[in-house]
């Protein structure tokens, strides 16, 4: 707590602590969403099975134009970003060596993850684990990687989209906005692969938002947010209630087209209405944030990626531990006894995580200093730190990690995998994370640019 402290006293006054909030409330919503709507029962074989509530639920999608918070933390991202790439660059950096130091703050605890659970899945095998469930098991625990292969392709174009952005302005958001549209126009025409290039450019857009407010250019102003709040919310309504678009911003199996994966021009509305309502309390909450609950903003944005990425391993726990008990509650979805059933599951889950967050925290701490020397041959440091070799080598480092996470991603809950995974995908993303690893060392050997 002493440290944590001392790291909060620290914060300069002009940080826009607001940001960080946002960060750390967007997924802290996206645990508590994910864990609200696991709804555990038992198939007719007496296995273990789960669906989302929102199948059954349909009254709770208007809610998810407020609680599908991805939008705000990619506009966090997009100023976290413009703002981290612009000190590097004053302290002497470049854009390649700033993709090595982001990537790594990202790949570190992913790459943690990812092996314990290939490890977990490949020892419970010979102990009599089913292959298959152990996919599915593996699945439902890295749901939520969607967005770090989404957002591991913004962080890379960052620097091309903050060129664009310093160049041609609001210009870039138009176009990206027309490219989102016409994705829509061809789903909605029964060619959905047309639209799939909006995984980077629907999350680019909204990305590029974080840019304005970062340059100042975003004004916290009634004439601003009002036009975004109500207008946002008018556009959702029209879009989804009255036109071809499902109502909830979270994916729902059976209900096409998704608005989140790809986002859709319904996604983006709903983000200006969030954008709206977080600009309109921004004033409030910087002067709260002036107080002690900075100290606790600080300290869950230290963890944050961890929190993120082991949040549903505490149900598969939860409900593993439960059921070899025989106290697995199993009420159906929406009933008052599913309702009541909700608090104790948050507050076990909530332990649990902590739990987690305890032993792997560190390593995302740890994380954030710089690589450390190894003893690499001159020529190899020479050879990885030139600008054309480290320019290539880098993009592959992304490359690799993000067809990694990609391939499990669109791989099928049930199949088998001996590592709960495809074996291919995973040694991708290894071999990217090591590379990316090894650069970094290559230049803290050469001392050729800050950190």
């Amino acid at each position: 707590m002493r440290v944590l402290r001392e790291l909060a006293e620290q914060t300069p006054p002009s940080r826009e602590r607001y940001v960080d909030l946002l960060r750390a409330v967007t997924i802290v919503l996206v645990v508590l969403g994910h864990w609200l709507v696991s709804v555990i029962t038992h198939n007719e074989q007496g296995q273990l099975a789960g669906h989302a509530a929102l199948e059954s639920m349909t009254w709770m999608y208007p809610f998810t134009w407020l609680v599908q918070v991805m939008p705000l933390f990619f506009i966090a991202g997009g100023y976290a970003n413009a703002a981290s790439l612009a000190a590097h660059r004053d302290r002497g950096g470049h854009a390649i060596t700033w993709l090595q130091n982001r990537g790594a703050r990202l790949l570190r605890p992913t790459t943690t993850f990812l092996v314990v659970l290939a490890t977990v899945a490949l020892v419970a095998q010979p102990l009599g684990a089913d292959r298959e469930m152990a996919r599915l098991a593996i699945w439902f625990a890295t749901i939520q990687l969607w967005f770090l292969s989404a957002y591991l392709a913004v962080v890379l174009l960052t620097p091309l989209m903050y060129w664009l952005h310093g160049r041609f302005g609001w210009g870039v958001v138009v176009v990206l906005v027309v490219l989102v549209t016409l994705g829509d126009v061809a789903r909605f025409h029964g060619h959905g692969d047309m639209a799939d290039g909006g995984y980077i450019y629907g999350w680019l857009v909204i990305h590029q938002i974080g840019f304005f407010w970062r340059d100042g250019r975003l004004p916290f102003r009634p004439r601003v947010w009002a036009p975004l709040l109500f207008g946002g919310l008018a556009a959702v309504m029209a879009l989804t209630l009255a036109g071809p678009y499902p109502v909830s911003m979270v994916d729902v199996p059976g209900r096409e087209p998704h608005n989140a994966s790809p986002p859709t021009v319904a996604l983006l509305a709903s983000t200006a209405f969030q954008l709206g309502l977080v600009m309109m309390l921004h004033g409030p909450a910087q002067r709260w944030l002036r107080q002690r609950p900075w100290q606790a903003v600080v300290g869950t944005n230290m963890v944050i990626l961890t929190i993120f990425l082991w949040h549903m391993c505490a149900v598969l726990l939860l409900v593993g531990l439960l059921n070899a008990v025989g106290a697995l509650p199993t009420p159906a979805a929406g009933t008052v006894s599913w309702w009541i059933w909700r608090l104790p599951w948050f507050l076990m889950l909530a332990v649990i995580l902590a739990g987690l967050v305890a032993v792997f925290g560190r390593i995302e701490m740890r994380g954030t200093r710089q690589a450390a020397a190894s003893r690499l041959p001159p020529w190899l440091t020479r050879a990885l730190t030139s600008p054309v070799p480290c320019l290539v080598l880098t993009l592959a480092a992304f490359a690799g990690a993000a067809a990694g996470l990609i391939s499990n991603n669109v791989a099928p809950a049930r199949a088998h995998y001996r590592v709960g995974m495809p074996l291919g995908g995973l040694l991708a993303y290894l071999a990217g994370a090591a590379l990316l690893r090894l650069l970094r060392s290559a230049r803290t050997v050469s001392g050729a640019e800050p950190p």
